[in-house]
């Protein structure tokens, strides 16, 4: 078994390797793994199955809502019952809608993003054997598939799966009877959601647990990469806020199931008054978005600590603000939590409490405004490499600027009275969100790929993939901000119905057609990644010549990371291009003693004895000079 030790500072750090008692079979090893590596690979390619199913399911009604009054008999031949005379119907074009966002938001960008990159890099970015709990680790995943089963299985049920939005507000979701997908496939939503926060409680918990417990000696909270900041005060966001979500589902299936009137009041369905009375569905709303919104940066945390490490990597340039840098993404989780309102001022809100969180809402852009202007101050004046992971960080810089820029707009309570749930909402959520963390995401798969794979990923086709990905995202979304301040309304199934919108009809087909062509430049992504992860070049034990600790792990997997002793950490993780140094990175590794010529003063702040022999040797140093 492996020895712990508690250093000084109060971190457990292994001392000698793991000795596994399991025999390593096909089973243990690759399917019920509980090493963090394989784990992270599990999540990976589940997420990335996940997002081309919710990627295709938004292509079919885009095509309905570019196509609304023509007839395409390949529908009918695919999908059934579900598209009688080659047209999508009503219902199933709901349904399309609410799994489409389900699984982008909870699968995709909170399960895939997490998922993926909190297995692989905390315990190697830290210095541990593996997560605290690795056998936790492995249900995570497997509550994770079994969450993402149940939610595709909801297309078999005969009235077709959940619809009513991916935010399922009641009563559409608490009366069985209301629409088709009001029945059986809401139900099976609601199971798989309890089921996806099972898993993300179990992840987030050892996520905490590792990052607080294991780091290795030497490294201090301020030694931490950026992200292992972000992953880490993500998990703590949804060990706190997914708890509310299950809660509101548990009261939404006692209304479904038992009667109860949680939800429910008044309500008058196909001429009958329901036997509901003293329920209200904004609790329901106000249940939801305590999650909803910590939600939001759930999603686009883990992207911004991606981008700031392949940021400052590529851009051989030490990341710039790297205290500011943390405390704005501890301000920004600490207020995502009194933001929720925003998302429900017309739903006749106090004024004094909606200016509240008008307010509040207002204030979380400052430390984003922060991560912003530090990632443009890192890339200013850089030595920049453009790899295909730099374009995907700069191109979640690009996106997540424009999209925040208009959540001004739909901050402001006034304004956002007359945008809401216009196309302008969608316009702003897909980039600000959606596009800014799916190109995270990216980067990292690009950046760790020779981490995962001990390969290569091509870079010609990295570039086909970023650019055809960035310029279709762009023509797919910006388009849609001015559909919404002409007041074209999201999710409706065709807005042939309204004279006064036929004039987008036209922006409609042009939205569709750049969103099949963003959805082809992922052909280019998935050709990528399979040639790469079986034939693509074997890579050197650190590519990107990066300071960060997985760097110095061996190519070649094993469980326990490290084969002995686990490194020390003596600096932090952005010294590149430092001057004096003869080399233009500097692991964290290296001791201080091993570097004199390029120390500062400012790198010994928690070390004085480290401060007495630099300025001993920087003493000798000029006396040696001034006898030359």
């Amino acid at each position: 078994m492996s020895t712990l030790a508690v250093h000084d500072h109060g971190v457990v750090h292994h001392e000698e390797g793991h000795e596994h008692h399991h025999k390593a079979t096909f089973l243990n090893t690759y399917v019920f793994s509980q090493d963090h590596k394989y784990i992270a690979k599990q999540f990976l390619v589940t997420g990335i199955i996940m997002a081309f199913i919710a990627m295709t399911l938004s292509i079919l009604f885009r095509i309905q809502l570019a196509y609304p009054d023509k007839s395409f008999p390949l529908l009918e031949t695919l999908l059934g019952r579900f598209a009688p005379g080659g047209r999508l119907s009503p219902d199933f074009y709901m349904s399309l809608v609410t799994i489409h966002g389900t699984i982008m938001v909870f699968f995709v960008l909170t399960a895939g993003l997490s998922g993926t990159f909190a297995n692989l890099l905390i315990p190697l970015q830290v210095g541990a054997r593996d997560m605290a709990s690795p056998f936790v680790n492995m249900l995570s995943y497997w509550f994770f598939l079994t969450a993402s089963i149940i939610m595709l299985s909801s297309f078999l049920v005969q009235k077709g799966p959940a619809s009513g939005g991916w935010t399922i507000y009641p009563p559409l979701s608490a009366l069985p009877q209301a629409m088709p997908g009001s029945g059986e496939g809401m139900t099976l939503w609601l199971i798989s959601m309890v089921c996806f926060v099972a898993s993300s409680l179990m992840g987030g918990i050892n996520y905490i647990s590792t990052v607080l417990n294991m780091r290795t000696k030497g490294l201090d909270l301020w030694k931490m990469p950026l992200t292992i900041w972000a992953l880490f005060l993500t998990a703590v966001l949804g060990v706190l806020a997914f708890p509310v979500l299950v809660a509101g589902i548990v009261l939404l299936i006692f209304d479904r199931s038992f009667g109860t009137s949680f939800y429910l009041s008044d309500i008058v369905l196909n001429g009958h008054v329901q036997p509901y009375e003293g329920g209200s569905p904004i609790l329901f709303q106000h249940l939801f978005w305590f999650l909803g919104h910590p939600e939001v940066y759930i999603v686009i945390m883990p992207a911004m600590g991606i981008a700031s490490e392949v940021i400052a990597v590529n851009s051989r340039k030490p990341i710039f603000g790297y205290h500011a840098m943390v405390y704005s993404l501890i301000g920004i989780a600490v207020l995502s939590f009194i933001v929720w309102g925003h998302h429900m001022f017309v739903t006749g809100m106090n004024p004094f409490l909606g200016g509240v969180f008008m307010i509040t809402t207002l204030i979380i852009a400052v430390p984003s405004a922060v991560k912003t202007f530090n990632w443009l101050a890192t890339l200013w004046r850089g030595n920049i490499r453009f790899t295909p992971a730099m374009l995907f960080s700069i191109g979640m810089v690009s996106f997540f600027i424009s999209g925040g820029l208009t959540g001004i707009f739909l901050g402001n309570a006034a304004l956002d009275i007359n945008l809401h749930d216009t196309y302008f909402v969608v316009a702003h959520f897909h980039l600000v969100m959606g596009s800014a963390a799916i190109f995270g995401m990216l980067a990292g798969v690009y950046h760790w790929f020779p981490k995962m794979y001990r390969r290569m990923m091509d870079e010609r086709l990295g570039y086909l993939h970023f650019w055809i990905t960035f310029i279709g995202a762009y023509l797919v979304f910006f388009p849609m901000h001015f559909m919404g301040l002409d007041g074209v309304p999201r999710r409706y199934y065709a807005l042939t119905a309204f004279p006064a919108f036929n004039r987008w009809l036209t922006v409609n087909t042009f939205i569709t057609w750049a969103a099949i062509m963003a959805g082809m430049a992922q052909v280019a992504f998935i050709v990528n990644f399979i040639y790469s992860m079986f034939w693509g070049k074997k890579t050197v034990q650190n590519p990107w010549n990066s300071n960060t600790l997985e760097w110095t792990a061996p190519i070649e997997h094993h469980h326990g990371n490290w084969v002995g002793e686990i490194p020390t950490v003596y600096r932090w993780p952005y010294d590149y291009s430092k001057p004096g140094s003869d080399v233009d990175f500097i692991p964290q590794t290296v001791p201080f003693s091993e570097t004199m010529s390029s120390n500062l003063p400012h790198d010994f702040e928690d070390n004085p004895a480290g401060l007495e022999e630099y300025n001993k040797w920087t003493t000798a140093n000029k006396a040696n000079e001034e006898v030359k």
